[in-house]
């Protein structure tokens, strides 16, 4: 096999999509080639060109059996010699993406200091985008009709109060939450942002493509893929330590008891980022995930967007001198138990039947509107206060 050619003077965006690409190289294998060598440098280590005895004890330590490291920096050789690095100038342009690199100009400074920082990010759009408030939305593939309504609107409540909603443009709640942000109104409506698994022009799944390409046009897609990857197991539990290290504050709408929402939440967590989660039935499994970072004082209550807003620091309800309810929007499915109290006054069992739902699901419903203060409860009785008028419709 003749060896891999590394062309003087190569561009180090050209350089760092050819190291992207190599088989078997992990985020942290590239941050320590790259913190320690220039892109074409660190080519040469990575085909055994030149010697990095601290890079090749490193390839020791996660080696599997001996001579591990030789082997897969002879397939690194054997990739460059098929896959020649100068061939990722033309393939960068043609796709569209720019190869950014962390410490030059462009790399966004709220990743910049985060201990498992890409070394390269790949992305279509513009990187602007990242000036400005951001929060994550995430949540379950599996979603229900009303997690996904509320992914939505709070996608587009975000964006018409000039918040990017970063997500993972998954099926389910990523992807409502991001056509709910691309359905803002007014000015100014903030453009969104996605953190995908594949290459930035490799659409996944294939029925968001329209997703894709209007976030890519007036928003940011960034991915620490080069083009052309395909996604992988791996990459999408990778990819929500990014997801949630470019948001202010990570919400999770609804999530089973495992998923990579929860991971997002975990990678928030230990960046001391926000964590919110939308309360859910018991009874829903999709609501499993939410209901215990609630219960376990992981996340904060987000009953609609003022209290993202609030999160935030920009709640600007009482800007006005004017007198306002402070309650947060009672949920249509809390407005119908409202309606059916009226002026009267009912009980639990009153409420079930007339409502023929499960006696948990309005007892939490009216947890909620206790705690919100839009009912009283007086012994086994629930009134609605009326302090502050009619619910706003």
């Amino acid at each position: 096999m003749s060896a891999a050619r590394i062309p003087e003077h190569l561009p180090h965006n050209a350089c760092a999509a050819a190291l992207c690409s190599l088989p078997g190289m992990t985020p942290a294998r590239l941050r320590l080639l790259l913190a320690r060598h220039s892109p074409p440098a660190a080519l040469a280590v990575a085909c055994g060109q030149h010697d990095d005895p601290v890079f090749v004890a490193q390839l020791r330590t996660r080696s599997r059996a001996a001579h591990d490291d030789v082997d897969l920096r002879h397939r690194w050789e054997g990739h460059l010699v098929a896959h020649p690095p100068e061939r990722w100038l033309e393939v960068l342009n043609d796709t569209g993406v720019a190869a950014v690199l962390r410490g030059a100009p462009g790399y966004p400074e709220c990743l910049h200091d985060d201990p498992e920082a890409p070394a390269v990010l790949f992305c279509r759009g513009d990187l602007g985008v990242l000036h400005g408030r951001r929060a994550a939305v995430v949540g379950t593939r599996s979603a229900t009709a009303s997690g996904l309504r509320f992914a939505h609107d709070l996608g587009r409540a975000l964006a018409e109060h000039d918040v990017r909603v970063v997500s993972g443009l998954a099926r389910g709640i990523d992807g409502a939450a991001h056509r709910g942000a691309l359905a803002a109104q007014g000015e100014p409506a903030a453009p969104p942002i996605a953190v995908v698994a594949s290459g930035p022009d490799v659409i996944y799944p294939r029925e968001h493509a329209d997703l894709w390409e209007r976030i890519a046009a007036c928003g940011l897609l960034v991915s620490e893929h080069p083009p052309g990857t395909s996604p992988s197991a791996y990459a999408f539990p990778e990819r929500n330590r990014i997801l949630a290290a470019l948001a202010e504050v990570v919400v999770v709408v609804e999530s089973r008891a495992t998923g990579g929402s929860l991971i997002t939440a975990r990678h928030a967590a230990q960046r001391d980022i926000g964590v919110m989660a939308v309360p859910g039935s018991l009874s829903s499994r999709a609501s499993e995930g939410t209901n215990r970072l609630l219960r376990d004082g992981v996340a904060a209550m987000v009953l609609d967007v003022t209290d993202v807003l609030v999160a935030l620091g920009l709640d600007s309800r009482r800007a006005e001198n004017r007198r306002f309810d402070p309650r947060p929007l009672p949920e249509p499915d809390e407005r119908r138990l409202l309606d059916l109290i009226g002026a009267d006054a009912l009980t639990i069992d009153e409420l079930v039947l007339r409502t023929g739902d499960d006696v948990v699901d309005v007892a939490v419903r009216l947890g909620r509107l206790e705690r919100s203060g839009w009912v009283l409860r007086s012994g086994g009785w629930f009134v609605v206060r009326q302090e502050f008028g009619e619910v706003n419709r």
